[in-house]
């Protein structure tokens, strides 16, 4: 009996060993390569497109990147063209827009910063003035938001960034995503 009960102690114990090996020690930070992104530094685009005007612009700080979100009351797919730019220009006028930071994301959604069927504005951006309510202080990629303009049906952003890092576009119901990686 006591064979017994010795024997189903091992048991025990290497089946905990094994699962800590498996997860790692509780309280560790997450490796570095559970932040390596793949997500390239290329123009992303989609030609979805939709009146549905804008209604926000917020942010968030992850672990392995930064977030953009772009609100709007889509029903559907959006269209998007994101992609880095030399220098900043507000659609329409073509004026130079200063925008902080060693790279900058120009973000273009389908989705107009006001209403298209009274005109109504529904996002209060103002050309070559930082995003209205978005605070990026102490964020490890955005350095910068710019209001670029709201022309023929499509919003303009420019987003400056520490440097041109990975970044992905993606949709989740109404809100298009802009998520840059904090490394290569």
């Amino acid at each position: 009996m006591a064979a017994a009960l010795v024997l189903a102690g091992a048991g025990v114990a290497g089946t905990a060993g094994a699962a800590e090996a498996a997860t790692g020690p509780v309280g560790n930070a997450a490796p570095t390569a559970a932040c390596s992104a793949v997500w390239g530094s290329g123009d992303k685009s989609a030609t979805d497109a939709g009146a549905a005007p804008l209604t926000g612009i917020r942010t968030g700080r992850h672990a392995c990147y930064d977030r953009m979100v772009f609100d709007t009351g889509a029903a559907g797919p959006l269209g998007y063209h994101v992609g880095y730019v030399d220098a900043f220009h507000q659609d329409g006028s073509g004026a130079r827009i200063p925008v902080k930071g060693g790279a900058i994301l120009q973000i273009y959604v389908s989705a107009p910063s006001y209403d298209p069927a009274t005109g109504q504005q529904t996002y209060a951006g103002a050309a070559g003035k930082s995003l209205p309510g978005v605070d990026i202080s102490g964020y490890r990629t955005f350095t910068d938001t710019k209001f670029g303009a709201s022309f023929e049906g499509q919003t303009q952003v420019g987003l400056g960034l520490r440097a041109k890092l990975p970044f992905r576009v993606l949709q989740s119901g109404h809100q298009l995503i802009v998520d840059v990686a904090h490394a290569w």
